[in-house]
């Protein structure tokens, strides 16, 4: 193809093309399993980007085992594998596939997850659907560079198709992914100048830094880092906003400009900062900025940032689910206040990159805290129906008044695009990035276990085949078992991850204890592995009760939170072609509070088909809960929990099942006046 592009874009793109050639001469931490011939090697970061401890294996590497297996198949046959059957913005007239239908993000959002889904389940059904998406993408590129539908030139859904492809370039090793994001980002660099980011990009620049630095490290074209710096420089500053963060106390519609109408040909109120800037997807998209820069930066400053971030967005807006508050914008600290699922998705994706760059284990508790609780409590059992928001303190879910700061009437219910359908295309990547991301290779030729759930991975170290079996029935039980099966005999690292949680940790290799001193939250092992070896790993964690700053407790053990499971009635609002939307309304009580010291028993039980269903949790706790009164609905929720209750009952044994699993259900209770304890 030849391109209409100027002198100086034309020389970094042969200047690329020749980068290209030696791209085999890059030495590699570990190549991509044989089992995926072609596909491209994982590199170190080239000079002058800064090292990074960990580097996610290629996508395809992991594949998903017992019930995270279970999942991902649940996710498939769902809406994850057939929402183009039904719904027509990614049907077969979607811009992305040359229709005229919806031609912005959906397309991309949804290929997005679909992708690694179709590939780790090894489902040629599901492969086929991906692949249209990223042939018509692949042949889209016009003579300039620039690719996707011709209907909008926005730079924002470009940044998630660059991910996508990413991950096909990963899996194929298919060389016009190279081609076309080179070309592409050589217009780019032409084009910024002139028609620089805003709305979305502006906020979500670091996206596709993500983007140019795996491209960089693929050709060593210096003209990428031109652009990343380029990118940033037109980018929202969200390190300069943290710095002194001023956004406090619960977003009202009038502190960002969401109380005036749209005036014809300005730009809505809602593309405009602040409103931009305590949006919570935008929020969650940002939690890799500092790490993702810090990358091109060098400055060990940025890398820790996000801690800066993570702390303010803790203190004044965060959740027992190890999120913020954010219906559509900030909105305090009432577990009555709902999160967006898209906000969730992106904050597990920003946090995995954040991990691989950092090193920190604390980032990795973080993800499964989100992965395990706040992601499966949005979705029914089937997948077919999911929530725009969900609320910790969750005790209805009707078309009507809620406590959002922005969204509408029908934010909670279940069904195929409540509110809005940015989350309906975007949650497909949790489950499968997840699983992306379970393990990494560490910058001395080695291996990280960094999240846990059962899989099998297949790599090289030092170009010697690696297969890691890991059997384990985490979050819901807490050993882990992992069979290391290279070629030869090789003597690499293995790292394994201590959750903060955990208050004895164990490992046997072939039977043998291991010395347990963590570095940086790891476990470091170095030795002569042989097809056969064993580790075992176990973690142990009492249940406990947790309190906040505002007196309100919440009961957790391991990754998991506890709720209160409220039982359901449901209602179906309308049919949706394959699915349906959803009312639920509460048919128990659920007004209890805690008193005094509660004494908790864990109870285990077999994990089900479904792994996060009220039905068959594969874990409870049992404790001593008092029926309260004084605690009511208000603006259609839960009213947040009270400073004062007064018991109307005797306290009595509750089972408490984990969060994800019930759609109704109190995580956050108030401190309840004594009471006679009856059983």
């Amino acid at each position: 193809m030849a391109y209409s592009i100027s002198r100086r874009a034309l020389l970094r793109a042969t200047t690329a093309s020749a980068a290209l050639a030696g791209i085999a001469k890059v030495a590699p931490l570990h190549a991509a399993p044989k089992a995926a011939p072609g596909a491209a090697p994982l590199t170190q970061n080239r000079a002058p980007l800064a090292p990074q401890p960990f580097q996610p294996l290629p996508t395809g590497a992991i594949r998903p085992a017992g019930w995270l297996r279970r999942q991902l198949e649940i996710q498939a046959r769902g809406m994850g594998g057939r929402l183009d059957e039904t719904w027509p913005d990614v049907g077969a007239n979607s811009g992305w596939l040359g229709g005229t239908g919806e031609s912005w993000e959906r397309g991309p959002y949804f290929v997005d997850g679909l992708l690694p889904l179709a590939w780790q389940l090894d489902d040629p059904a599901l492969k086929a659907k991906a692949q249209r998406f990223v042939e018509w993408t692949l042949a889209s590129q016009r003579p300039d560079g620039m690719f996707g539908p011709a209907s909008n030139d926005d730079w924002w859904p470009r940044m998630v198709m660059l991910k996508v492809l990413t991950q096909y370039h990963e899996l194929t090793g298919d060389p016009r992914v190279l081609r076309l994001m080179t070309a592409y980002f050589a217009h780019q660099l032409e084009a910024l100048p002139a028609r620089p980011l805003k709305d979305w990009g502006k906020f979500r620049w670091q996206d596709q830094v993500v983007s140019v630095i795996w491209l960089y490290n693929r050709t060593g074209d210096a003209s990428l880092l031109e652009l990343a710096a380029l990118l940033k420089r037109q980018g929202y500053d969200w390190q300069g906003l943290f710095a002194d963060y001023p956004y406090r106390t619960k977003t009202s519609k009038q502190a960002i400009g969401l109380d005036k109408p749209d005036i014809p040909g300005e730009v809505p109120e809602g593309l405009k900062d602040p409103a931009l800037s305590v949006h919570g997807v935008n929020n969650a998209q940002a939690l890799k900025v500092s790490p993702v820069w810090s990358v091109v930066s060098g400055d060990a400053a940025d890398r820790a940032a996000i801690q800066r971030q993570l702390g303010a967005l803790d203190r004044y807006h965060g959740l027992p689910i190890g999120i913020y508050s954010a219906d559509e914008h900030l909105a305090g600290r009432s577990p009555s206040q709902g999160v967006e699922l898209c906000a969730i998705v992106e904050a597990m994706y920003s946090l995995e990159q954040s991990l691989a760059i950092t090193g920190d284990a604390g980032l990795a508790d973080r993800i499964e805290r989100l992965a395990y609780n706040a992601l499966p409590a949005t979705f029914t059992d089937d997948m077919w129906a999911h929530q725009y928001d969900q609320q910790p303190n969750q005790v209805q879910c009707v078309h009507g008044p809620g406590p959002w700061t922005t969204n509408g009437p029908e934010s909670n219910m279940f069904g195929l695009e409540p509110h809005f359908g940015c989350c309906t295309a975007n949650f497909h990547q949790g489950w499968p990035k997840l699983t992306t991301h379970l393990w990494m290779a560490s910058a001395d030729s080695g291996l990280a276990a960094t999240l846990y759930a059962p899989c099998t991975v297949a790599t090289r170290v030092r170009d010697v085949p690696v297969t890691l079996r890991q059997e384990t029935d985490y979050p819901f039980r807490h050993a882990i078992d992992i069979a290391v099966e290279p070629a030869r005999p090789l003597t690499f690292p293995i790292r394994l991850r201590v959750p903060g949680w955990s208050q004895q940790t164990t490992v046997l290799v072939n039977g043998a204890a291991q010395s347990v001193r963590p570095d940086g939250g790891f476990v470091r092992i170095e030795r002569e592995w042989r097809a056969g070896d064993r580790i075992e790993l176990a973690f142990t964690s009492r249940p406990r009760a947790v309190v906040t700053p505002e007196g309100w407790t919440s009961f957790e053990d391991g990754a998991l939170v506890f709720a209160l499971p409220v039982e359901e009635k449901w209602t179906k609002a309308r049919q949706r072609g394959l699915t349906a939307d959803w009312e639920i309304r509460p048919a128990s009580r659920w007004a209890f509070g805690v008193t005094g010291d509660p004494s908790i028993e864990r109870i285990e039980r077999a994990v089900g088909p479904v792994p996060f269903s009220r039905r068959s949790p594969a874990v409870v706790l049992s404790t001593r809960l008092v029926p309260v009164s004084g605690w009511d609905i208000v603006d259609g929720a839960a009213a947040p929990p009270p400073a004062t209750v007064e018991p109307s009952g005797d306290a009595r044994t509750i089972v408490l099942i984990p969060y994800g699993a019930p759609k109704l259900r109190v995580t956050a209770f108030p401190a309840g006046a004594p009471s006679r304890d009856v059983g």
